[in-house]
């Protein structure tokens, strides 16, 4: 096979068919680097080994033993295939049972010797069917066959890496592939520098990939994890810090603040705006007023009023006589913010347009708007004629050139790097760097903000527009739900509509017992639509369906064609739908509270009194307890701050939003570690800006860059 490096397809592994890619890929799992970075979740200790004599009841063990016989039988009572082998060593026999794995007979025929770690099951647990009671047994034990002593085992006598699985690929067959990736690895480069390897007392890389897969001791595990986590921290900061240098050191266009026109805007508005909103936008004012680019994130709650503040800043960038890009990550959202534009400032006469890959539309005031082709729109955009374009990442297409622009702002996705700025920047001769603004509902406490998008100033608005009904929110019991349906009932016949929030899309195949009470969109839906309003007009939407397909549930909700909308948290960042009165929340203990925050949110938007009912089964006090806090919840980010100490960084920022490992995402609950990471990405980077001294740590920030996001 020869050596492997850590960029080489996952195929380089000779016992990696065509059938193995396709598991893998369902993992992540494509290079020989995802592989050996798909680190373990927790370790079984069967590094000591115990005589067959020796053996308790209850106890994880290891035995070395040879197999005496081995039969496979069906059990009628659970119509389970039980496969039984009889093993002995000097010390006696003991019984090994396994469940609907009859291709162990093939392995473990009578004669072979081979380690089996496993928990050893107590007396009479699993009688025999012919009634006899043969005493204790290993129940469903990890095996190995022994060929050569001197061969290191991967499954048994010693500890053992337990990873997340997929259906058809095991643990057990994960430690197979990642055992041939490490013997054959080519030398990793160390990309953490060494005096900060030897002054914070890391494993190098070498070690730690080989020790947090195949520990000789579990302190080792610890280590290697201490030190992946260091280093996807420094990293990150390294990251944010070069973001800010680079942008520090560009020149951009200063927008100077029209106090009068500002002031006459807000004035015309039809509601006052609270203080955090104008805090908010002086400070994106003054920043938009330097020649260095502005680099701000807008956190609010949903519904807080973020994007009148952007539109403001818009409207004053546009007043000094320049363009500004406003992107949002679906058309729907796109066509929202535009609509309130309208809406708000319908006197706007420098033109304003949306464009989105389905739509495109112009206004140029006195209450105008005319359909356009998307080629027109972008002639009018490249000839200065729009100043305020309001699209999709259609804006930052190949064919879409802003002559001026000063300022984008971008909805729900703080990741908008230097590169993608450039993209707006194709036709200017002066390569100034537009100011950024990105605005997000996602609720993440301050501490978390400013390490994770510590490239980006913040801005909060902290609080809720006075006019605002607040929601009636309750926590409803099983004996409640009947109730609970006929309020739903009565809110609809009276014109309103109901959001109904499920955790999973579909119930597993094959899962523990407990999960089949985990409410799935598609049962809900049928069970809603067939047997409790059959005669409401009930809609499903989750993320298996196409965009188009979601784009268009969507608009039909907002259009009052549907009446109920079952649906994933894939409504957690949408659309305003004023008519919504009620949202529904399954599952409710399974969702991180500042989410069930926002999934509040998408209800009380409009004038009349809305709901939000959190419905679970679970009769854990704790979990009710946390659901109560809901109720008197005065911000998401109070709600952030709780979730952040008990359920950790995940619950909002999952790996799969960041591109973060969870070990990484759990560091960043250890203020010490934040603290320090900082600190020495600050000395490294004061001392060798452009990384060249450290050309591993280069190239390992290039491949941080690529896959680190925050959507």
């Amino acid at each position: 096979m020869g050596l492997i490096k850590l960029d080489d397809p996952v195929s380089r592994i000779k016992s990696v068919g065509d059938r193995w890619t396709t598991k893998l890929k369902n993992l992540g799992i494509e290079t020989i680097r995802d592989l050996l970075y798909h680190f373990p979740v927790r370790y079984e200790d069967f590094s000591e080994m115990y005589k067959i004599g020796d053996l308790i009841p209850r106890q994880e063990a290891t035995i070395q033993g040879i197999v005496e016989e081995i039969d496979s039988r069906r059990s009628w009572k659970r119509n389970l295939l039980i496969t039984e082998a009889t093993i002995s060593d000097d010390s006696g026999s003991i019984r090994a049972v396994w469940f609907n794995q009859p291709y162990i007979k093939t392995i473990l025929r009578p004669g072979t010797l081979a380690n089996f770690s496993g928990r050893v099951s107590g007396s009479g647990e699993i009688p025999r069917t012919d009634g006899v009671n043969a005493g204790g047994y290993l129940s469903n034990p990890t095996y190995e066959p022994i060929r050569n002593e001197e061969v290191a085992t991967k499954h048994t006598a010693r500890i053992v890496p337990v990873y997340p699985e997929t259906k058809g690929l095991t643990s057990k067959g994960l430690r197979n592939m990642v055992t041939i990736a490490l013997e054959n690895l080519v030398k990793i480069p160390e990309p953490i520098p060494l005096p900060i390897l030897n002054g914070e007392n890391l494993p190098g890389i070498n070690q730690a990939i080989q020790n947090i897969h195949f520990p000789p001791k579990l302190d080792d595990a610890t280590d290697a994890k201490r030190r992946f986590a260091f280093e996807n921290l420094f990293l990150l900061q390294v990251y944010n810090l070069k973001q800010k240098i680079h942008l520090a050191r560009s020149a951009s266009i200063d927008l100077p603040t029209d106090l009068p026109y500002v002031k006459s805007l807000v004035d015309r508005l039809p509601f006052p705006l609270t203080f955090s909103q104008k805090k908010s936008l002086w400070e994106i004012l003054k920043d938009t007023g330097k020649k260095t680019p502005m680099n701000r994130l807008l956190q609010g709650d949903v519904g807080s009023g973020k994007t009148v503040v952007a539109a403001i800043a818009a409207l004053n960038a546009v007043k000094a006589g320049h363009q500004v890009a406003f992107m949002a990550p679906t058309s729907i959202l796109a066509a929202q913010h535009y609509n309130t534009f309208l809406r708000l400032f319908g006197d706007f006469t420098g033109g304003v347009a949306l464009v989105t890959s389905g739509e495109s539309e112009v206004f140029y005031g006195h209450d105008l708007t005319s359909k356009v082709s998307k080629q027109q729109v972008i002639g009018e955009i490249k000839r200065n004629k729009i100043k305020i374009a309001i699209g999709t990442h259609a804006l930052i297409q190949k064919e879409v050139n802003f002559p001026d622009v000063a300022l984008v702002i971008v909805d729900e996705q703080h990741r908008f790097g230097v590169k993608q700025r450039d993209e707006l920047l194709k036709n200017k001769s002066a390569g100034l760097v537009p100011h950024f603004l990105s605005m997000s509902a996602t609720p993440i406490p301050r501490t978390l903000s400013l390490t994770l998008f510590g490239d980006l100033d913040l801005s909060v608005i902290s609080e809720m527009p006075k006019n605002r009904k607040k929601i009636i929110t309750k926590v409803v019991t099983p004996e409640e739900r009947k109730n609970t349906y006929a309020f739903i009932r009565d809110e609809i016949k009276s014109g309103r509509q109901t959001f109904v929030i499920c955790p999973r899309i579909d119930k597993p195949d094959e899962t523990p017992d407990i999960l089949w009470q985990v409410k799935a969109v598609k049962e809900e839906y049928r069970k809603l639509s067939q047997d409790i309003f059959p005669d409401l007009k009930t809609a499903m939407l989750h993320g298996k369906m196409k965009m188009n397909e979601k784009e268009k549930t969507m608009k039909d909700f907002l259009d009052r064609k549907i009446d109920i909308l079952v649906s994933t948290s894939v409504i957690e960042v949408g659309i305003d739908v004023p008519n919504a009165s009620i949202i529904m929340i399954e599952g409710a203990d399974r969702f991180g509270l500042a989410q069930l925050y926002q999934f509040r949110g998408r209800v009380g938007r409009g004038e009349h009194q809305s709901y939000c009912f959190l419905l679970t089964d679970s009769e854990s006090k704790k979990a009710n307890q946390r659901l109560k806090t809901i109720e008197k919840a005065k911000s998401g980010f109070e709600l952030a701050e709780y979730d952040l100490k008990m359920r950790g960084p995940g619950e909002f920022l999952g790996q799969s939003q960041t591109g973060m490992p969870d070990l990484a995402m759990k560091a960043l609950q250890n203020p010490d570690l934040i603290k320090r990471t900082r600190e020495l990405a600050f000395e490294t980077l004061k001392e060798d800006v452009h990384l060249k001294k450290y050309p591993a740590l280069r190239v390992r920030l290039s491949l941080f860059e690529k896959n680190i996001h925050w959507e």
